[in-house]
C-alpha cells in the first residue's frame, strides 16, 4: 500500500509539473488536439480512436483529452480539463478552430464546386487506373522499395504512390487508409497557394514584381518594396519565427489568430528583400489575403482555388479550410486523397497541360523550380529543390512539395516520375534519398 501511494504521490507530482512548466502552452496544445480531430473525422471520415492514437504519439499532444460532439460536427479538447478548445466542422469549409467569439456569418458563405462529368481513368480522371505493364519498369525492384517503406515501424508511412508517364506503377496503403482516405497535406497546401498565383499571372491579372501593399504603406514604411515574387520566395525581409515546438508566430498564428492573413502582414522589417530567406507560414496566408484582395466579393474568392485548379484536373477529393475571418489556410489545411495529391505533381511534371487544357504557363514550372537566393538551393517559389544535391543519389532537376510529418510529393522531369509519401512522422534526408534511389532503380 506504502508503495503504492507512493508511486501515485510521484505520478501526481509530475502531471502537476508537467502542466505548471507548460501552462502557457496548454491553449495551443488543447487547440491542435481539437482542430486535428476534427478536420480529420468530418473531413477524412476517420474514427475518432484512431485519431487519438495518433495525439498519443506525439509530446504534449499526448497530454489532451478530446471529445467528439455528432450533434454540432463539433471537438472539444482540453487538458487536465483546462484550457478548453472548440472546433465546428462546416460542409465545404472544413473545421474552424474557435476563439471567444465565433462570427458564424462568415460561414454562410461556401465555394461553389465545379465537377466535370468523369468519364477518364486515372490521371485525367477517377474511373480506375490504366493496368499496364511498362516494358522499362522492374517490378520486381519496385516492390523493394515499397516493402522497405513500410516495413521499417520507425517511418511510419501511411500511402505511397509511384507515377511513371502519367501511370501508376506502384500504390500502397497501411491498414485504415486506401485512396478514397483523405490527407492533410499540412505545408503541402502552400504549393496550391503558389499556383494560384501562377494561374493569376497566365490569366494576365496578376505580375511577379507587383507590390501588394498599398500606396499608403509604400510611402511610409520599407514594407512597400515587397513584391509578389519576394513573398513567393520567402525572401521579403518581414520577421518571422518558424517553429512549432513552442509559444511562437507559427504556432500563435494557427491556434489563436482569428484573422491568419495578418500575422505576418504586421511584422517588422528586419532586412530588405533578397537579404535573407526566412520560412514562413505566416508569408502563404498573407499572399492567402492579398488573393482574396484580387476579387470583388468573397464568394468569388472562395470559389477561384476550385474553378482554376483543384476541380479543373479532377482533384475532387481536395478540401481547403478557412480560419474564422473566411481566408483559406493555404500555409497549412489542405486535405486530399493520396491519388489527388499525385495529380497536382503530374500538372506540373507535365508544365501546366491537363489533357490538352493549359492551367498555367509552360514557363511557371521552371520560375517556381528556379533557386532563391540565400537558400542553398533549397527553395525555389514555395516549392522545394534539390538544386545542389541534397539527395545525392537524385538527379538535381528534383523539386517537391513538402508538408510536416513527411508528406512529400516528389517531381523528376529526367524521369518521368512522381511520387507521393504520406506518414505520420518526419523522414530524414538520408531516407528519402534512400526512397527515391531505390524508385529509380527501378526503372531502366
Amino acid at each position: 500500500m506504502r508503495k503504492l501511494k507512493l508511486l501515485l504521490g510521484i505520478a501526481l507530482i509530475g502531471i502537476i509539473a508537467a502542466v505548471y512548466f507548460n501552462y502557457p502552452k496548454l491553449n495551443l496544445i488543447s487547440g491542435y488536439a481539437s482542430k486535428n480531430m476534427a478536420s480529420s473525422v468530418y473531413i477524412a471520415h476517420r474514427d475518432p480512436t484512431d485519431v487519438t492514437v495518433d495525439h498519443d504519439e506525439m509530446p504534449l499532444i499526448n497530454l489532451s483529452d478530446c471529445e467528439v460532439s455528432e450533434a454540432d460536427k463539433s471537438s472539444t479538447a482540453s487538458v487536465f480539463g483546462l484550457m478548453p478548445r472548440t472546433s465546428v466542422y462546416k460542409e465545404g469549409l472544413g473545421a474552424v478552430l474557435t476563439n471567444k467569439e465565433f462570427p458564424k456569418h462568415n460561414f454562410d458563405i461556401v465555394p461553389n464546386r465545379f465537377i466535370e462529368k468523369d468519364t477518364l481513368p486515372f490521371p485525367y480522371g477517377n474511373q480506375g487506373i490504366i493496368d499496364k505493364i511498362l516494358e522499362n519498369v522492374d517490378y520486381d525492384k519496385l516492390e523493394v522499395a515499397f516493402v522497405n517503406a513500410f516495413n521499417d515501424p520507425e517511418q511510419k508511412t501511411k500511402s505511397l504512390l509511384v507515377v511513371h508517364k502519367n501511370q501508376i506503377i506502384g500504390e500502397r496503403y497501411i491498414r485504415g487508409f486506401s485512396k478514397d482516405t483523405k490527407i492533410l497535406g499540412w505545408s503541402m497546401t502552400k504549393s496550391i497557394l503558389a499556383t494560384l498565383y501562377g494561374i493569376l499571372e497566365f490569366e494576365g491579372k496578376i505580375k511577379m514584381n507587383d507590390t501588394p501593399f498599398s500606396e499608403e504603406i509604400r510611402m511610409k514604411n520599407p514594407k512597400g518594396n515587397i513584391t509578389i515574387n519576394h513573398l513567393l520566395r520567402m525572401q521579403s525581409g518581414l520577421a518571422w519565427d518558424e517553429n512549432y515546438f513552442k509559444i511562437s508566430d507559427v504556432t500563435k498564428m494557427l491556434f489563436l489568430d482569428s484573422d491568419m492573413t495578418l500575422a505576418q502582414r504586421n511584422k517588422n522589417v528586419i532586412a530588405a528583400p533578397t537579404e535573407v530567406w526566412n520560412y514562413s507560414s505566416g508569408t502563404t496566408n498573407l499572399l492567402s489575403g492579398i488573393l482574396r484582395e484580387q476579387f470583388a466579393t468573397h464568394q468569388e474568392y472562395l470559389d477561384f482555388p476550385y474553378k482554376a485548379l483543384i476541380d479543373k484536373i479532377g482533384m475532387n477529393s481536395m478540401l481547403l479550410e478557412t480560419d474564422l475571418s473566411g481566408n483559406y489556410i493555404l500555409s497549412s489545411y489542405g486535405w486530399a486523397t493520396t491519388r489527388d495529391w499525385a495529380k497536382f505533381g503530374i500538372l506540373y511534371l507535365n508544365k501546366g497541360d491537363w489533357n490538352g487544357k493549359r492551367i498555367f504557363s509552360e514557363s511557371w514550372s521552371d520560375y517556381v523550380a528556379k533557386p532563391t537566393i540565400n537558400s542553398n538551393g533549397t527553395y525555389g517559389a514555395h516549392f522545394w529543390l534539390n538544386a545542389e544535391g541534397k539527395y545525392e543519389d537524385i538527379p538535381t532537376d528534383l523539386y517537391s512539395v513538402n508538408g510536416f510529418q513527411g508528406q512529400r510529393i516528389f517531381i523528376i522531369p529526367s524521369k518521368d516520375l512522381v511520387v507521393v509519401r504520406t506518414g505520420t512522422k518526419e523522414q530524414t534526408d538520408e531516407q528519402f534519398n534512400t526512397l527515391l534511389k531505390e524508385i529509380i532503380q527501378s526503372i531502366r
